[in-house]
This record gives C-alpha cells, structure tokens and sequence, in this order.
C-alpha cells in the first residue's frame, strides 16, 4: 500500500459496559475467541492490507497499552507509532512521561487533534481511521482504491443490519449513485437498516479543514457527531464502501457473549484461522466437535479438563475440575472452574469471578459471583 496512506487507530475505550471484563485491563486488551485481544483484529488487518504502520490515538491508560502493544506488536515490516512516545520505545527507553498534566481528551476528534503532528505528516493525501473494539478481518485496500477513484472528502465503510439493532449504531442513507444522504448517531427512530462501521477513508486535507473550522465552536469533539455531519452539511462528497464480511462492534457483555457464541454455529461467519494469535501463540488451539469430556468447543491445547465442556470457547491455561460442567460459555485464560461447578451462559474471568450476559438461559448465578 502507498504510503501516503496514513492508518490512525482510535483505542481510548474504557470498557464501562463491559462489566468486570472491563475492570482492571483496557477494553482494547479484552480477550477475545480463545487466541487474541479486540485491538489485535483491526492490527492484523491494517497489516494483511500492507500497511506497515498504525498511528495510535490513545489517552486513557495509554502507556499500559503502549508497553503492551511494543511487546506484541513491534516486529520488522510493522509496527504501532506512539505520536509523541515513539522516540522513547524506538530508543529502547520506553514510556516517558509528559511534561505536566495533560488536558482530557473529550471525544474521539480530541484524539486525531492531540496527534494532528503525527497523523497529518508531509506527503500523507488519505487518513484511514480504524477502532480497536471491533471484530472482522478486512483488506483495506479495495475501500481505498474506490475512495481514490470516486474523488470522495470522505469514502464510509458501511454494514447492513436488522433495522431493531440499528438504534446502537450510526444510521447512514445513501441516493442512487452511493452518496450519503443523512448519517444520524444512535437514532431513536431508524429509517434505514444501513449503519456505519466505524472504519473509514478521510481525505486528509478536507479532515484537517474541518478539525480545524470546529474547533473553538460548540461541539461535542466526535467524529461520528460533529465531523461527518458537518462535512455532510459542507456539499462534501461523500460514499459508501459496503462490508459484505463479518463485521460485529463489541460494546456490552451481552455482544461479547454472543459473539463467542456465534464462532461455534455450523458456518461461522468467522473461523479459528480468521483469529489472530497474540495470546500464548505458541499455544495450540482446536475446534473440537466431539471429543471425551468436550462438544463443540473451541478450546486450547493445554486445557486441563476433569468435567464436560459444552458449547463453549476455553482460552489457554483454563482448567476444569472433577464433574464440573460448562455450557455456552467463555473461560478467560488461566480461568479454573472448581469440581462440581455448573456454569451456563457466562463469562469466567481469570481470578473465578463470574460476568452474567442478560440472557434467558443463563444460569450461573448473579452477575459478578465466583465459582
């Protein structure tokens, strides 16, 4: 991919609807489908499309990310650029910290204009902006080449939907030639079943005129609130790229349940090698149909296992005991379920701790109990 393509990845997410997935780690770094983190889908696929770098736009806890994303994502041909940290990991030292407090960031716009030095650099004509809490593999490359070849401000990567889910996202309508019609965040009313996967191509100098025009005025610093809509209202010309892929947004408990779940269905829209490895890579995993003491699972080769597994993803290091029994469920690696247990459409954390989803069949316990 030419270079003047400048990826920025937004990963500032504090994880507050994911319960107590979302305590004590960044909602980038929550585990995902026995082999990987959320943040790692949109890495893999910026690499995959022949990027050789992503931009990180981060505030919360960053260096906790930084530190991590230097150990798992740092290798020749790609790497995370840190903005202003960069030097410091480059250089061997690590994380310096910065000069005096620093201002909050108050949406996902404050992010591109804290790193504006590193994002609009010399010779950078398209910005590509990602998300680190979604779930899908995706080459970028044919959204850019059509974002080039329609002369578009802005090219949206869009998804449709049943029309009762799209009230949590940005509803996006086209006309007839692909241009974007209306693009309202979180309707309350939906008139369309078309919603916006968050991933996008920017022209990079229309992006920083409109950064820069609503600066100082009333707006609430988002891009999904203030940016788009205000080049819509511009005469910006703006399209649509169609996500005929798996694409799914991991914003609750309840999404991140059924997410695990829908790997398991017969023809999953994601397979195990659709997964990236970034945790315990050398650690074997399998999808097991049928097997003594497991059914259809997908469920790591060191697994420890004196019960049934039913239905459920087990990542590395998890261990159940004597007559234990576990349904449709996630265990967080190095999770220990106790003999005798009976888990049912839950989440178990890595200290035993159990996350209840709000689902009809669950039956664990109440939401935040052990095992």
């Amino acid at each position: 991919m030419a270079e003047p393509v400048r990826a920025a990845l937004l990963a500032g997410g504090e994880g507050r609807r994911m319960g107590r997935l979302g305590q004590g780690r960044l909602k980038p770094l929550v585990p995902f489908g026995g082999t990987c983190r959320l943040i790692d889908f949109s890495l893999a696929n910026a690499e995959a499309s022949g990027l050789g770098e992503v931009l990180l736009l981060s505030q919360h806890e960053e260096r906790q990310l930084m530190d991590d994303l230097y150990r798992t994502w740092w290798r020749p041909g790609f790497r995370v650029h840190f903005g202003p940290y960069d030097r410091g990991y480059r250089e061997g030292t690590g994380y310096r910290p910065p000069d005096g407090p620093g201002r909050p960031e108050r949406g996902t716009a404050d992010a591109l204009i804290r790193k504006a030095p590193y994002l609009f650099t010399p010779g950078t004509t398209e910005i590509l902006l990602l998300h680190a809490d979604h779930v899908y593999r995706f080459d970028h490359r044919p959204l850019i080449e059509a974002h080039r070849r329609g002369g578009a401000a802005l090219t949206l990567a869009y998804q449709r939907i049943e029309r009762r889910w799209v009230h949590l996202f940005g509803m996006v309508e086209f006309d007839a030639a692909g241009r974007l019609t209306a693009f309202v965040e979180k309707p309350a009313e939906p008139t369309s079943d078309l919603v916006f996967a968050a991933f996008c191509v920017f022209d990079a100098a229309r992006l920083h005129h409109y950064l820069e025009e609503l600066d100082g005025t009333g707006w609430q610093h988002d891009i999904s609130r203030d940016v788009i809509p205000a080049m819509l209202a511009g005469g910006e010309r703006i399209l649509g790229y169609e996500v005929a892929g798996h694409w799914e947004d991991i914003g609750t408990v309840d999404r991140y349940h059924r997410a695990h779940m829908a790997l398991l269905a017969p023809g999953a829209p994601l397979t195990l090698a659709d997964l990236p490895r970034t945790i315990r890579p050398g650690t074997e995993r399998h999808l097991v149909d049928r097997a003594p003491g497991i059914a259809r699972s997908l469920v790591a080769a060191d697994l420890a296992n004196g019960g049934l597994i039913e239905h459920t993803v087990a990542f590395p290091g998890v261990r159940v005991g004597a007559g234990a029994r576990v349904r449709r469920s996630v265990l967080l690696p190095g999770a220990a379920v106790p003999a005798g247990a009976d888990i049912d459409g839950a989440i178990v954390l890595e200290d035993g701790s159990v996350e209840q989803p709000p689902q009809p069949h669950a039956t664990a316990g109440s939401r935040g109990t052990r095992v």
